[in-house]
């Protein structure tokens, strides 16, 4: 089996760098599915709940934020339940929540960049023990050398050189990849904090509640 003979001829360096695969591809499948839940209809949501604060609906604005997948709604949701409290800096509590947020969609992308500076570095001290194993091999057999007995090290050599390069291209792209949905997400969370401290700077809803004491008073 081809997989079985690469292994072999790479010798112990290939184990590393299989790890390091395994790991990228488990970080990469995690966050892609971790940005595909959570990125949404941003446009979509805002203009929903602002719709629905527009009648006083509180509680039905926070329950449809909290309905809603996604770092944008969180903070919608923690947006309005601070101005139905009363606090009056809104943009704080924004704040707050997105250095929750953002760590949270950060978490384990620096284990796939590292993976992909680390990974051409296995395979380059793979190559120098292989070019080390051929030397050695050059000074025992002395003018008795033929190209069998160096095959075995410069194999060594290339294959490491070659399975380094294999993981750190996909690691480099797939984190480009998770990096530009990561940006998308967190531009999504600003327009949707932007949107709502805009609608509570320029409007004043009231909830059901207090409209139906002033509507008896």
């Amino acid at each position: 089996m081809l997989f079985v003979r690469l292994m072999s001829n790479g010798g112990p360096i290939m184990w590393p760098i299989l790890l390091c695969s395994l790991a990228a591809m488990v970080v990469f499948v995690e966050k892609w599915f971790q940005f595909h839940r959570e990125q949404i209809n941003v446009k979509e949501l805002v203009k929903g709940v602002i719709n629905v604060l527009k009648r006083g609906g509180f509680i039905e604005a926070i329950s449809l934020c909290d309905n809603t997948p996604g770092p944008a709604a969180r903070i919608l949701a923690s947006a309005i339940l601070a101005y139905e409290r009363g606090n009056a800096d809104v943009k704080q509590v924004i704040k707050d929540n997105n250095l929750v947020e953002i760590p949270r969609l950060e978490k384990h992308l620096d284990i796939l960049a590292s993976i992909g500076y680390v990974a051409p570095l296995l395979g380059l001290l793979g190559t120098v023990l292989g070019m080390m194993g051929a030397f050695e091999v050059i000074h025992d057999k002395n003018v008795y050398l033929s190209a069998a007995d160096l095959s075995k090290s410069i194999s060594m050599a290339l294959i490491t050189t070659a399975a380094g390069l294999c993981v750190a291209i996909p690691c480099y792209l797939g984190y480009n990849y998770l990096i530009s949905r990561l940006n998308s997400i967190a531009l999504d969370m600003e327009k949707a904090a932007s949107e709502i401290t805009h609608f509570f700077k320029h409007n004043s809803p009231v909830s059901k509640e207090k409209r139906e004491v002033a509507e008896e008073a």
